[in-house]
């Protein structure tokens, strides 16, 4: 411990001053060395005079007239003055001397050669300050060399935890600013600034004649540069790059990659390619030169701009090498500025697909457009879904404007133009309604001979492609033993109250002359006329709302459920956003938030309710837009007062005869006599009505509106989903050079209900297999939010053996209940212990 040595010096002093004879000793501090220490010191049997160069007269004065009696420690934190020039000459005649070398105490309690001496000397002011020395102790460093005592120093300095001196330059750059860095200065305070570009050059290739952080942190991401783009670097950048490529980009790779310092390298990124002008350089540069290249986020812009460029020429076949823009999406995605870059990625992928539907063809019959939409067609309605959603997101959209008319053009005008028509003149003939399954038969035909409990999520408006999403999100579920989709055919009109009707077991649907929907003459348009009609069927039988479920606990959830054969639920997020003109354009948010709420769902109340068996469907789809409807696209009025009239339907006595509009008569939805028609625009156009909003609109006929879907779930019983504690490597360490060597690690996420705590088993071993370190074990078992806190110090003894420098060794952790292998970090091992590091002393 630092402490010792002046605890051994306190303990020496104590001894001098024992005895009842009155004591003077003097302590010339040549170097002023215990100056800080001695500030506390308090001896058993003497006090502490603190000598000044200017007051030796007064001292004599003080020590032979005034104090004559007690025991005086004289401490001078300066060389002994020559005697001609010390008044206390004649005092330290028959005074003592008292020496201290702080080296001496160094090399002994750390157990360093005595070698090292000149080098400590050289640096003794380091260790005159308690915490300072405290922290160089806490490195437990093993096999003390030239380099490690210099690295060690400047890990104590920087409050580095490892003695690594990639550590020490991680920490200089990104916690002390690169102009006036706080640490540099701390070096230079302490004789250590050669000593720091020495290693720079050693480890990173970097050397100036006036080297500066600044000039290194360009030659870093120049040189990592250079390694990934597909060209020859600029002219002017060949001076900054190191012949040490391989260090470098391991520390970059190290910090870009790291959860605690990602953000400070992305604030170096942006600071270098300010200096070197990357935006204007590389703007001059092939983008498939680039598209392998993560240095610089100007790169990702770069080539954002040329895909938004081939997109808005309609070049869906444009490459980046063998790359498509999807492919190049989906790369880019994953590489360091992806997430950042993230909604802009997701958009151009989603505008690609959407420009695709630029040469759609429907095809003719009612069967072969279901089929389609189906297997195909519907994904352009995912794709314009999925290009809002990360439209919307981004903060500053003038970039993709012009993309983004196009892409609402070819919805509206290419897509949808060609498909509704089509559709409906398929809708209105023959046998139409019968060719797919019926959303009027959904009870009878998937809960009615159900031999275990089913729960039936309705969800509001969750239109068939929305619903495809969900399904194959859940066959990605580690608890979902099955999933299956299927395709039904909604009511007509397409709307909340007709649709949820349907959904419901019942002998006879009909509509009342004032357009009231009645489930076996029950009126049914809420919660407690659903249950009516439910529990008429299934006596133990339930229907809730998910909102009120949502803040229900375990055990409550429990009894809503247990017992029961058929549970409804009733979830309303889509059509809740979707239907108010202040929150219409939310309605993709809406869809986002709806399928992870229902996966949320099913997987809580098949951990806490015993429910295995899950049924998702919805009562109708919806049509939505973002540009607003021109006047062109509105129907005008009605003649017939009495009509229910919504925007995309109308119900009345008569048809509505006008060129656009198709007619279905609503016995035949009905499968009654109901002599009331339905009037429906036969394109996306919408009958004008006063008041709400126009670019969400549902209830007409369509496949968007009247296409829903059916997913068939089955979870794993009584399991919840979770995942172990995962741990990633924190120290920037490339090259083992200690034989005892500590590393640090951090729990990536805290422990909670879906993090289980594990246990990891760690060590190192060669190519071959062989182990060369001590196992040690990691409890990752912490719950601090605090990414901070929940890092671990680890330490690693390794052989007493001969390493190969040239040979790869690997760190390797396990993890211990499952004995699998988790990852394996490749290491250099330099335990080479002669002083063949350059340094003078």
């Amino acid at each position: 411990m630092a402490e010792l040595n002046l605890k051994q010096i306190i303990d020496r002093l104590n001894a001098e001053f024992a005895g009842d004879t009155r004591k003077l000793v003097f302590w010339y501090d040549d170097k002023a060395e215990f100056e800080e220490d001695m500030q506390g010191v308090r001896l058993e049997n003497a006090k502490v005079y603190y000598l000044q160069r200017d007051n030796q007269f007064y001292t004599k004065y003080f020590l032979e007239r005034v104090d004559t009696a007690t025991n005086y420690l004289i401490y001078a934190p300066f060389p002994k003055p020559e005697t001609a020039d010390n008044h206390l000459e004649d005092t330290l005649l028959y005074s003592k001397r008292f020496f201290a070398d702080r080296a001496a105490l160094l090399l002994a309690d750390l157990g360093i050669d005595e070698k090292y001496r000149p080098l400590i000397e050289k640096h003794i002011k380091f260790w005159a300050e308690k915490k300072r020395a405290q922290r160089f102790y806490d490195l437990e460093i093993e096999n003390y060399n030239e380099t490690n005592i210099l690295v060690g120093i400047m890990a104590a300095l920087c409050f580095a935890r490892t003695c690594s001196f990639e550590d020490v330059v991680r920490v200089v750059l990104t916690g002390g600013g690169l102009a006036d860095n706080s640490f540099m200065a701390e070096f230079e305070r302490y004789d250590l600034l050669d000593a720091f570009w020495k290693l720079c050059e050693q480890h990173f290739g970097y050397t100036d004649v006036k080297p500066t952080l600044e000039k290194l942190i360009v030659a870093m991401f120049v040189t990592y540069t250079a390694k990934y783009i597909g060209a020859e670097l600029p002219k002017p950048w060949k001076m900054f790059q190191s012949y040490k490529s391989g260090n470098i980009i391991a520390f970059l790779d190290n910090l870009m990659n790291s959860v605690i310092y990602r953000e400070t390298y992305d604030a170096l990124s942006a600071h270098v390619a300010k200096s070197l002008n990357a935006g204007t350089v590389f703007a001059g540069y092939l983008p498939e030169d680039l598209v392998g290249c993560d240095t610089f986020l100007c790169i990702d812009q770069i080539i954002i701009k040329w895909m938004t460029d081939r997109l808005l020429n309609e070049d869906i076949g444009a490459k980046l090498g063998t790359l498509t823009i999807p492919q190049v999406c989906e790369k880019r995605q994953k590489m360091h500025f992806g997430p950042q870059m993230e909604q802009s990625y997701s958009l151009l992928d989603s505008a690609y697909h959407l420009i695709t539907a630029a040469a759609y063809h429907c095809p003719d019959g009612f069967k072969a457009i279901v089929d389609k939409y189906r297997n195909t067609d519907c994904q352009i309605d995912s794709a314009y879904r999925r290009f809002y959603f990360a439209y919307d997101q981004l903060a500053d959209t003038a970039d993709f404007e012009m993309l983004r008319e196009l892409a609402e053009n070819i919805y509206t005008n290419e897509f949808l133009a060609k498909l509704l028509p089509k559709w409906n003149a398929g809708l209105v003939d023959g046998d139409s309604l019968t060719s797919i399954p019926a959303q009027v038969d959904f009870f009878s035909r998937h809960i009615k001979n159900a031999k275990d409990r089913v729960v039936v999520i309705i969800s509001d408006a969750l239109r068939f492609e929305v619903g495809r999403e969900l399904f194959q999100r859940m066959q990605d579920a580690p608890k979902c033993v099955f999933a299956k989709l299927e395709i039904q055919l909604g009511v007509l009109p397409s709307y909340t109250r007709l649709g949820m009707a349907a959904l419901l077991p019942h002998k006879s649907l009909t509509m009342t002359d004032d357009y009231q929907v009645l489930v076996d003459d029950v009126l049914c348009d809420s919660l407690a006329g659903r249950e009516k009609v439910l529990q008429s069927y299934v006596p133990g039988s339930v229907c809730v709302q998910f909102d009120d479920m949502k803040a229900l606990k375990k055990m409550e959830l429990r009894e809503i459920i247990t017992g029961k054969q058929v549970v409804y639920i009733y979830h309303n997020q889509i059509d809740a956003r979707g239907d108010k003109l202040n929150t219409e354009n939310e309605v993709f948010s809406a869809c986002q938030e709806a399928i992870q709420e229902i996966i949320d769902l099913i997987h809580r109340i098949a951990v806490s309710a015993n429910t295995i068996h899950f049924i998702v469907t919805a009562d109708h789809g919806f049509i939505y837009k973002r540009d607003k409807v021109t006047e062109s696209g509105k129907i005008g009025g009605v003649s017939d007062k009495g009509a229910f009239v919504n925007r995309r339907f109308i119900v009345s006595s008569a048809p509505v005869a006008d060129n656009g509009i198709a007619n279905m008569s609503m016995g035949t939805v009905l499968r009654n006599n109901d002599p009331k028609v339905v009037s429906f625009p036969v394109s996306s156009n919408v009958f004008k009505v006063a008041g709400g909003g126009q670019n969400y609109v549902h209830g007409g006929s369509s496949p968007q509106e009247m296409l829903v879907p059916v997913i068939d779930i089955r979870m794993e019983k009584g399991h919840i989903e979770t995942k172990n504690a995962e741990i990633a490597l924190v120290s920037m360490v490339q090259k083992i050079t200690n034989k005892i060597t500590i590393l640090e690690f951090i729990q990536s996420e805290p422990v909670s209900d879906t993090v289980k705590a594990t246990t990891y088993k760690m060590f190192f071993v060669s190519e071959d297999n062989e182990r060369i370190s001590n196992e040690v074990s990691l409890f990752a078992d912490s719950r601090d939010p605090d990414a901070l806190k929940r890092m671990f110090r680890m330490k690693f003894q390794f052989k007493d053996k001969r390493y190969d420098r040239d040979k790869q060794y690997f760190l390797v952790v396990y993890d211990d209940n499952t004995g699998l292998e988790v990852f394996r970090h490749p290491m250099l091992m330099d335990l080479a212990f002669a002083d063949d590091f350059g340094f003078g002393i």
